[in-house]
Order: structure tokens, then C-alpha cells, then sequence
């Protein structure tokens, strides 16, 4: 049985085919997100030609991002964009209340998608919600802040869509929510993680304030099957 911390090293196929299955297309070991809830795809490190195949049949065109480099990639598939980051861990919890924080629902997902525009933490789409709970912050009516749960595995959650609105920045928000939904995530008898692209500077001096550490170096290709339609 793997181990809390080997969960990590694959967190994205241990949750499209865990605790978000509802969430996940699946077609034999490949796994992919709903396109409305997010672009992560996943095959095991052992993929074969036919795990492949399946993550085609899977993406019908649609773009995905998968948490390997671009070189691992066989025939058939076009890469669009590499990423290099880092997954960090530890983070420290802070104190809060119900007034500087509150808990997002269905009703907020029309402001937060319009907060994930302007802020541009990252792909959020129509459901990507439902991926977890979200914390918010709101000032003079509108809502300013906000992060939320994405990969989910056992013992981990992925502390995600991380941000501020520009108007409001510099005043610590994004290290006021990102410190209760870790507080969340605890009474729940589980631990965060987050995943920070190597140039978003910002995002690793907020990790960093919260005393996170790098648990290891990530790299991430955006890519697309090509070719000949594959057999469904």
C-alpha cells in the first residue's frame, strides 16, 4: 500500500480515479477531467500504446494537461506548452475568522469564474467547483479572493485557484484564505499541497510566507492527440 507522501507523486490519476471518479472520464488505466471541470489527463508511468490510444479516445481533440514532460509524450500527440514548477508542502495555519472568510457555493460560481478572468490563477471552468470546497473573501459586496480544493487523494488536498482580485492585492488575502482552507482541509485529518509554476514568483513568496517547502520539481505538458481517428 502506497504511502501518504508516494500519493504525491502521482495525485492527479490517484484522484481522477478516487475521490473525483464522478468527476473523470475513464477508459481502461487512462483518466481524463470533464473539459468543464479542468484540463488534467493522466496515464500511468507504465503507459502503453493502448493506455494511449484510450487518453485519445478519451480527449476527442480537446487539449489536456498532463503532469510529465514533454519528451515522455509518444507519436500522435502535439504539445503545445511545457511548464516547469514546482509541488510544495507544509503549509502553516493561521488565524482567521468568519468575518475576513467565507465558504463559496453553486450560487458563487458566476463571480468566482468572473475573479478567475481578471485574476487568472489559472483554467476554471463551469464545474470546476464541484472539485472541492472554495473559501472566499468579499469586500464591499463583491468578492475579491478566493482559493479552493482541486486534487484530491487520500491523505492530500491540492490547495488551488489562488487568487486576488488586482484592485485589491497587497493586503494579504491570498494568504488568508489559503491559510483557512489548510485549516479546512486539517479537520478533516488530511494535508495540503500546491502546485506553483517556477515563474510566478508571487505565488512562491505566498507559499513560502505560509512556510511551505518544496517537496519536488514538476513539469507539465499541454498537448492534444493528433493523427487518425482512433478506434472508439
Amino acid at each position: 500500500m502506497a504511502t501518504a507522501e508516494h500519493e504525491l507523486d502521482d495525485p492527479v490519476l490517484r484522484s481522477l480515479t478516487g475521490r473525483h471518479r464522478d468527476l473523470a472520464l475513464l477508459d481502461g488505466r487512462a483518466a481524463r477531467f470533464r473539459p468543464e471541470v479542468g484540463p488534467f489527463m493522466a496515464v500511468p508511468d507504465d503507459a502503453d500504446d493502448e493506455d494511449w490510444q484510450a487518453l485519445a479516445r478519451l480527449s476527442h481533440g480537446v487539449p489536456g494537461l498532463l503532469f510529465r514532460p514533454a519528451a515522455d509524450l509518444p507519436a500522435g500527440w502535439s504539445v503545445l506548452h511545457r511548464i516547469e514548477g514546482v509541488q510544495m508542502v507544509g503549509v502553516r495555519t493561521k488565524a482567521w475568522t468568519a468575518d475576513d472568510v467565507v465558504v463559496l457555493g453553486p450560487a458563487d460560481v458566476p463571480e468566482m469564474r468572473a475573479l478567475a478572468a481578471v485574476a487568472e490563477p489559472g483554467p476554471f471552468g463551469a464545474r470546476t467547483a464541484e472539485t472541492g470546497t472554495y473559501l472566499g473573501i468579499r469586500k464591499e459586496g463583491r468578492l475579491v479572493a478566493m482559493a479552493g480544493e482541486r486534487l484530491q487523494t487520500d491523505h492530500w488536498v491540492e490547495v488551488s485557484a489562488v487568487c486576488t482580485h488586482p484592485d485589491w492585492r497587497g493586503r494579504g488575502y491570498a494568504t488568508m484564505v489559503v491559510a483557512a482552507l489548510a485549516d479546512h482541509v486539517r479537520r478533516q485529518g488530511r494535508e495540503v499541497f500546491g502546485h506553483v509554476v517556477g515563474a510566478n514568483t508571487s505565488a512562491l513568496r505566498l507559499y513560502e510566507e505560509l512556510g511551505c517547502e518544496v517537496r519536488r520539481s514538476v513539469q507539465a505538458t499541454e498537448a492534444v492527440a493528433v493523427g487518425p481517428a482512433l478506434p472508439g
